[in-house]
């Protein structure tokens, strides 16, 4: 698809939006996760700043929309004013009304103008959601993503749950539709996504050129300055017991030949020592 992308000329923005801990940026993360970052960007922009709260609201949006062969990834969007900002009271209830009715002419312009936009909606249920939360908090590596409007919005679901259809009612575009991603199961969700995304998308196949490695330039006097000028980085993996990468290859079959081959050694001594010992008893 991203080779089409480029040839073409296309430009695709597809938002993803759904309740805290709904999988969208772990689903984002998939969708990229071999694209060409030249040609598929993320956008997850920070709270507004004072300038921008200033501006009319989709104006910081705009600077990240894409130019010709490019796929922009939003985790969250200008969808934010429907959702958490009308919940929480971040914006006023005139400025909620507003945006209800600018958003689909927004979204038409762009449209109109060549770009293809998909939204998506993670829709998870409220207890997998607290799940996860609890989750995240016992995870040290992970506690970052846990937030006071995340913890609060327990308490907002209902809140939640009326904006979301609200907003579905207002911005549900023939052009520009919402597509609902069942996500209480992360995986079958990404799966999805990615999946339907492919359908939607009108690429047709392209394979990258093949290339052609040339041989190395023989006879190049080249003589490199001694290592000990260098600062090099501390080889922490020599103190390390096992191997820090993952095998491949011929490494990986290897590995796994050598653990069946000491299974098999393991299954078989008890069987030559329970031999043995009947061979001593029948001796004695």
């Amino acid at each position: 698809m991203q080779e089409w992308v480029k040839e073409s000329g296309a430009r695709i923005v597809v938002i993803f939006e759904g309740r805290d801990a709904a999988g969208k940026g772990s689903a984002i993360k998939r969708v990229t996760e071999f694209l060409n970052p030249r040609v598929a960007r993320i956008v997850a922009l920070p709270v507004p700043t004072e300038r921008e709260r200033g501006q009319w609201y989709f104006q910081r949006y705009i600077e990240h929309l894409p130019s010709t062969g490019e796929i922009v990834l939003m985790d969250r969007s200008w969808y934010n004013r429907a959702g958490v900002e009308h919940v929480m009271g971040y914006c006023t209830p005139d400025e909620y009304r507003r945006f209800l009715h600018q958003a689909p002419l927004f979204e038409r312009m762009l449209v109109e103008d060549g770009i293809l936009l998909v939204k998506y909606w993670f829709s998870v249920s409220d207890t997998e959601q607290e799940r996860r939360f609890r989750s995240r908090l016992n995870d040290p590596m992970r506690r970052w993503k846990l937030s006071g409007t995340d913890l609060f919005s327990i308490t907002k679901w209902v809140d939640y749950s009326r904006a979301k259809d609200e907003m579905f009612v207002h911005t549900d575009l023939p052009e520009a539709p919402w597509w609902v991603v069942e996500s209480e199961d992360k995986r079958a969700a990404r799966l999805n996504v990615i999946s339907h995304l492919l359908s939607i998308v009108p690429y047709t196949r392209r394979e990258p050129p093949l290339v052609t490695i040339p041989a190395r330039p023989a006879g190049v006097e080249y003589e490199r300055p001694p290592r000990e000028l260098n600062r090099p980085v501390p080889d922490i993996t020599a103190t390390l017991g096992e191997p820090t990468a993952k095998p491949t290859g011929k490494a990986k079959i290897k590995k796994k030949a050598k653990k069946k081959v000491q299974k098999a050694a393991k299954l078989a001594k008890p069987k030559k020592q329970a031999a043995s010992a009947s061979s001593a008893e029948l001796t004695v």
